[in-house]
């Protein structure tokens, strides 16, 4: 029975099964995007200035 058991776990992990890797392709960014991750890059950073005068101030 143990070796029933292993070889049933064994064979769906042959590289036979396996796809070959592909790479990902970067996308183009727009400017729409390039907008809005400059507003959130300054509302992160409002954000901890915030919280470190929160926190200088107790």
């Amino acid at each position: 029975m143990r070796i029933v058991t292993s070889l049933l776990t064994m064979i769906p992990a042959t590289p036979v099964l396996a796809e070959a890797y592909e790479r990902p392709i970067p996308q183009v960014q727009s400017a729409t995007a390039e907008f809005w991750y400059a507003l959130a890059c300054l509302a992160l950073v409002l954000a901890m200035i915030a919280v470190q005068r929160l926190v200088a101030s107790r």
